[in-house]
C-alpha cells in the first residue's frame, strides 16, 4: 500500500526587519463556510481566487462561520498562526440592540462625568432607547412625558424586521404585555428595545428608505478600521404617510428587504435598492456639496465612535476580523441615526447590481485580510476599502472633492487574484538592492502610505487644511428636504 503524503509543512518566511516568521503551509488556501454561505457571495469570491473548499474542523486556512460557531466552539480549540475567523469572540456587544445601547450610553456618561461634554456629544447617534421589560418603568415616565410620540419596538434577537411594530399609544402594546413578557422578573422573557421612532425621515421620491454601509475591523486593540465606499439605500415600495392610520403599514414604515419584497408595489428590477454613490449625488446637488459632505462625514463618525463605544469590552484577537453591515439613516436635518449594526450583513444578493456590489466589496476584503501574504498593511486604500482609524483618525488624503470617501467612486473592476510573492532576500541584499539607482524601497513605501511619522502628520495635516477650504469655497446651495412630521 502507498504510503499517504505528508501534510504539508508551514514554511518560514522573512519579516522586513530580518526576523522569521511562522506562515501558513504551502499549496492553495483552504477554506471553509458555515452552511447558510456555501450558496453566498463570498463562497463564489473564495472560489475565484482559486481556494479550496475544506470540511475539515481544524485544517483550514480561513473560516467564514456562523456566529453561533464562534459562541459554542472558539474558546474550545486552538488556532495557529496563521488562520482567520471572520468574527470577534463577543461581537454581541456591538451587534446585539440591547447591549449596543448600553455600551453607548455608558462611553457618553463616562464623558459627561469627565467634564468633556463635546465629546459626549458625539455620542448622540441613536434615537431615545429603552431596554424592556428592565426599564419599563423608565419608559412609561418618558412616555408620558412625550405624549403624542410614536415609538417603535424591536426584539434584539431577530432579524429581516421580524417582530417590530409601532405604537403612539400605551393600550396598542397591552397584547405584548399580556403575554407576560414585560415581567422582569419572568425567566424567558424576550428582550425588546423600544425607542422613539425618527418622525421626520428625509424622503426620495416621496419614499422612505435606510441605507446599508460596510465597516471591516481587523483589530480592536488597537482600534483599526476600513470602510468601504459602496452600499446602498433601501426604499419602502409605498409612498411615505404620516398619518397615524397608516401607523401599521410595514411597506410605507419598514425598509427591510425581506418585507418589502412581499409587496405588490415591489420593484424586482432594482431591488428596491439604490446605489450609495447615487444618493451622494442627489444629496449634493438638491443641498450642496459641502452639505452633503457634512452628512456623509457625519455618517462616517458613527461608525468610528460606535466602535470606539465598544472597544473597551471587545476581545480582540489576531485571528479575527469582522465585517459589520452598518444601518443608518437621515432626518430632512441631514442629521444621521444609526438604527442597528449586524455582524452577519446579508452576503445574498437580489439583482445583478446588487452582486457585483457584494462581489466586490468581499474581495476587497479578502485583499486586506491577505492569506497570500502580498500586501505591507500600510496601505490607506484597497480596493473600494478606506482606512478611516488606525489607532488614531486618518484623514483623507485625497479631498479635493470629499472628505468622507464613502459613497465617492472607486475602481469597481475586480483586482487580479493575488499569488504569495517569491521569498524575499536577506536584509543585506535587500539593503545593497534598496540603494540602486531605481530609488529607495523605503522611498516607495512612504508613497505607498506608509513614510515616517513626521511626514505623514505633515501630510495628514495639509490634507486637512485642504478639506476644510474646499467644503467652505463650496457653500450650501440647497433646498430644502423632504418634510414628513407624523400627526
Amino acid at each position: 500500500m502507498a504510503a499517504a503524503a505528508p501534510a504539508p509543512v508551514p514554511f518560514e518566511t522573512r519579516m522586513h526587519d530580518g526576523r522569521l516568521h511562522r506562515s501558513r503551509p504551502e499549496g492553495p488556501i483552504r477554506f471553509r463556510v458555515g452552511g447558510v454561505f456555501r450558496s453566498n457571495t463570498i463562497y463564489d469570491v473564495m472560489m475565484k481566487r482559486g481556494w479550496k473548499e475544506t470540511e475539515s474542523d481544524d485544517d483550514w486556512d480561513m473560516h467564514w462561520a456562523d456566529r453561533e460557531w464562534v459562541y459554542e466552539v472558539f474558546d474550545a480549540g486552538h488556532l495557529m498562526s496563521w488562520q482567520r475567523v471572520n468574527h470577534f469572540r463577543n461581537g454581541r456587544e456591538l451587534c446585539r440592540k440591547d447591549l449596543l445601547v448600553k455600551n453607548i450610553k455608558r462611553a457618553k456618561r463616562t464623558l459627561d462625568k469627565s467634564g468633556k461634554p463635546e465629546e459626549a456629544a458625539r455620542f448622540d447617534f441613536c434615537p431615545v432607547t429603552f431596554v424592556l421589560p428592565g426599564d419599563y418603568a423608565l419608559f412609561v415616565e418618558e412616555f408620558n412625558r412625550c405624549a403624542g410620540t410614536v415609538w417603535i419596538m424591536k426584539p434584539i434577537g431577530r432579524a429581516q424586521g421580524k417582530g417590530i411594530f409601532l405604537f403612539h399609544k400605551l393600550s396598542q402594546i397591552s397584547q405584548w404585555k399580556s403575554e407576560h413578557r414585560w415581567k422582569p422578573d419572568t425567566p424567558g422573557v424576550e428582550t425588546y428595545v423600544v425607542q422613539k421612532y425618527i418622525p421626520n425621515p428625509y424622503l426620495v421620491g416621496g419614499k422612505k428608505f435606510d441605507m446599508r454601509m460596510y465597516a471591516l475591523v481587523t483589530s480592536f486593540n488597537p482600534l483599526k478600521v476600513y470602510l468601504h465606499r459602496s452600499g446602498f439605500a433601501r426604499f419602502s415600495a409605498s409612498r411615505y404617510s404620516s398619518d397615524l392610520a397608516d401607523i401599521e403599514n410595514a411597506f410605507v414604515h419598514l425598509t427591510n428587504v425581506a418585507i418589502q419584497k412581499t409587496s405588490t408595489e415591489y420593484n424586482a428590477d432594482t431591488g428596491g435598492k439604490w446605489d450609495l454613490q447615487a444618493l451622494k449625488m442627489f444629496v449634493a446637488a438638491k443641498h450642496g456639496r459641502a452639505a452633503c459632505d457634512a452628512l456623509f462625514m457625519g455618517m462616517q463618525d458613527i461608525v468610528v465612535n460606535s466602535l470606539l463605544g465598544v472597544q473597551k469590552v471587545m476581545i480582540s484577537d489576531r485571528h479575527c476580523f469582522e465585517l459589520y453591515g452598518y444601518d443608518l439613516l437621515f432626518d430632512d436635518d441631514l442629521r444621521p441615526w444609526l438604527i442597528e449594526v449586524n455582524a452577519s450583513p446579508s452576503l445574498t444578493a437580489n439583482t445583478r447590481a446588487d452582486y457585483d456590489t457584494k462581489f466586490k466589496m468581499l474581495s476587497d476584503l479578502l485583499d486586506i485580510v491577505d492569506l497570500e501574504g502580498v500586501r505591507t498593511g500600510t496601505e490607506r486604500t484597497v480596493g473600494g476599502f478606506d482606512l478611516i482609524w488606525d489607532d488614531g483618525p486618518v484623514e483623507p488624503l485625497r479631498t479635493e472633492l470629499w472628505t468622507s470617501m464613502l459613497g465617492a467612486d472607486f475602481d469597481r473592476r475586480l483586482n487580479p487574484v493575488p499569488t504569495r510573492p517569491a521569498e524575499p532576500p536577506a536584509p543585506a541584499a535587500a539593503a545593497a538592492a534598496s540603494s540602486g539607482p531605481t530609488g529607495s524601497s523605503s522611498a516607495a513605501g512612504r508613497r505607498a502610505g506608509g513614510g515616517s511619522s513626521r511626514s505623514l502628520a505633515s501630510a495628514r495635516r495639509a490634507a486637512a487644511a485642504a478639506a476644510a477650504s474646499s467644503a467652505t469655497a463650496a457653500g450650501s446651495s440647497g433646498t430644502g428636504s423632504h418634510r414628513g412630521s407624523l400627526r
